[in-house]
């Protein structure tokens, strides 16, 4: 069996303490290949500190740095993306061809994120009333959270951490525990790219560290996708604990087949959307 697949606090992997960990399958032998640490509350109370803590350091970077860096992720993991692909097919059971298509949306939303600095530009209004101008700008919240899916183990989480930390923002991941070992390699990378220490961290576990990321009074933002119901617990409570909220749930491969489609074609996209 595999080394146990650790979380990552303040630019290092930190091995689990709780004692709790769980299965990560090789879905081609539904052997067990690995085992995950799962965070108690303490954990992701930690990696929120080191994002708290890294917070200050990372909104007061220049617009110009904070884009320097995000290239440098964007060319490493163009770089690996044959080795993140493996992970992807090695831990999910997707294709070869399928973790590669994913890689590549996931880092075309990286390029996006490169131009976000140039569109943090605030405005300004002159005599809106009498002797009154109005101003306004743009500026990080704090801490953010994302908890992501098993389907795309990569892809989805560079949807929300590249955007959250283009704007000044930290960020603390909770990645599927089915799949897990993609965030932990992309955080390699992330590091490798500069980006400093605490800025992004990655927790894994189950609904105790979910419970934790939404109640915890440091974290701002969540962002999450999976299934319907528990997005909206998600949405539930975390607005309920003062959190702005993202929560998509439920979607799932919708086809229309019009009467005069090519059904052989129709009946290929429908088995890839679904299988590769």
């Amino acid at each position: 069996m595999g080394e146990p697949v650790n979380h990552w606090i303040g630019g290092r992997r930190v091995a689990g303490t709780s004692s709790r960990r769980g299965p990560v399958y090789n879905p081609a032998t539904g052997r067990l290949a690995r085992e995950v640490d799962f965070a108690s509350a303490e954990e992701v109370d930690a990696a929120v500190r080191a994002a708290k803590d890294a917070f200050p350091g990372w909104r007061s970077t220049s617009l110009s740095r904070r884009t320097e860096i995000l290239f440098r992720i964007r060319n490493l993991v163009d770089q690996h993306r044959g080795d993140l692909a493996g992970l992807l097919t090695a831990e999910h059971g997707k294709v070869t061809s399928d973790a590669l298509g994913e890689v590549a949306r996931g880092i075309e939303n990286l390029e996006f994120a490169c131009g976000i600095p140039n569109l943090l530009k605030g405005g300004f209004s002159e005599q809106v009333s009498t002797g009154v101008d109005v101003y306004q700008i743009r500026q990080p919240l704090g801490v953010a959270a994302g908890i992501t899916p098993f389907n795309f183990p990569a892809m989805v989480p560079m949807w929300m951490f590249a955007n959250a930390i283009a704007c000044g923002n930290t960020f603390v991941l909770k990645p599927s525990e089915k799949d897990p070992s993609a965030s932990v390699f992309m955080a390699g990378l992330l590091k490798e790219a500069g980006l400093p220490d605490g800025v992004f961290n990655v927790v894994h576990g189950d609904k105790v560290a979910v419970d934790r990321i939404l109640e915890h009074p440091d974290i701002r933002a969540v962002s999450f996708v999976g299934s319907t119901p528990i997005a909206r617990y998600i949405y539930e409570t975390g607005t309920r604990n003062g959190k702005r909220v993202q929560a998509l749930g439920g979607a799932k491969n919708h086809m229309v087949v019009l009467p005069d489609a090519d059904i052989d074609m129709a009946a290929d996209a429908a088995v890839s959307a679904a299988y590769g």
